[in-house]
């Protein structure tokens, strides 16, 4: 295990600052988690495996197509999608690692063998996009997405890994785009996220040229967080989310919303203002506010308001 993962999760004290360095292990760091099956969907899911560790602290999605270089399908979607709802819905979850089964390939992107006319077509023979509702559902995830990429992340695999919170890849991984050359390009997250990430000239580069470029380079360029040798990606990753398990949820929940906000519009906004909603209901006043309307009385905010 490589040691940059500890240079970006720890706090630093600049010299002479009088800040004493700190660091908080959680009692599994650097043990091999024991992943478990989600009982509910064990044998629903096909194209993906949904694991959870840690008393269930840690969730995992693994695309499992390797014989398709983990390229997706409409019910590769729909099935991460039915998970994701899960990992939001169960308070036992804190952080989720997304992965593709194997060293050869996080994901490819979408599966060509099931394009249609105008999208990809699933068993009810409609063609659609579904990878779009996916990326607006990480993206609004409360709780933080880990890529944990090996081998190839190209094309929509490729965007996946960049809308997740976090990137972790192994010395193998490869990064591109390749929709230009099969007749496909994604103008929302896919272009404008990317450019936020590692700039509009090299954003075009990657896009224009349907080039790959290796781990080294994407740190360079700050697409991922850190490179580590392949046998170590996924304890990695696990070190990463049992940093963040120790964290406050509600803190973690209203930045990622917060550092969404600015790119994502009034959806953003939205999103920030959905967490701070829920930061009311719990108060007393808000309680009041419902307790009022039951008991069919005026409401005495200013005996339980918060003083400003």
């Amino acid at each position: 295990m490589g040691d940059a993962p500890k240079m970006g999760v720890q706090d630093r004290a600049a010299s002479g600052s009088g800040l004493q360095r700190h660091t908080v292990l959680s009692r599994n760091d650097g043990v091999e988690p024991e992943w478990r099956r989600v009982e509910e969907f064990a044998h629903v899911f096909v194209d993906i495996e949904f694991e959870t560790a840690d008393d269930g602290a840690i969730a995992r999605i693994t695309i499992n197509r390797p014989d398709k270089l983990n390229s997706f399908r409409p019910q590769t979607l729909r099935e991460m999608e039915r998970a994701f709802m899960h990992v939001r819905d169960e308070p036992r979850i804190r952080v989720v690692i997304l992965t593709g089964k194997g060293a050869g390939s996080f994901c490819a992107g979408g599966d060509q063998s099931v394009r249609g006319e105008s999208g990809y077509v699933g068993s009810d023979g409609v063609p659609r996009l579904e990878v779009l509702d996916l990326q607006v559902m990480m993206r609004r995830l409360p709780k933080p997405v880990i890529a944990a990429v090996a081998g190839y992340a190209v094309g929509g695999g490729h965007i996946l890994h960049m809308v997740c919170d976090l990137t972790i890849a192994a010395e193998n991984a490869m990064f591109g785009q390749s929709g230009p050359r099969v007749g496909s390009f994604d103008g929302g997250y896919g272009s404008s996220h990317m450019a936020r990430l590692i700039g509009q000239k090299r954003a075009r580069e990657m896009w224009f040229l349907c080039k790959l470029y290796d781990a080294q380079t994407a740190l360079q360029w700050g697409l991922i967080n850190c490179v580590v040798p392949v046998d170590a990606l996924q304890l990695e990753a696990v070190t990463w989310a049992r940093e963040i398990v120790l964290k406050s949820p509600t803190a973690i929940a209203c930045l990622k919303a917060a550092l969404n906000a600015d790119e994502d519009g009034q959806a953003g906004l939205s999103q920030l203002a959905g967490e701070a909603t829920r930061l009311f209901y719990q108060s007393k006043e808000g309680q009041e506010g419902r307790n009022a309307f039951l008991e069919k009385r005026r409401p005495d905010f200013a005996r339980v308001a918060a003083k400003l």
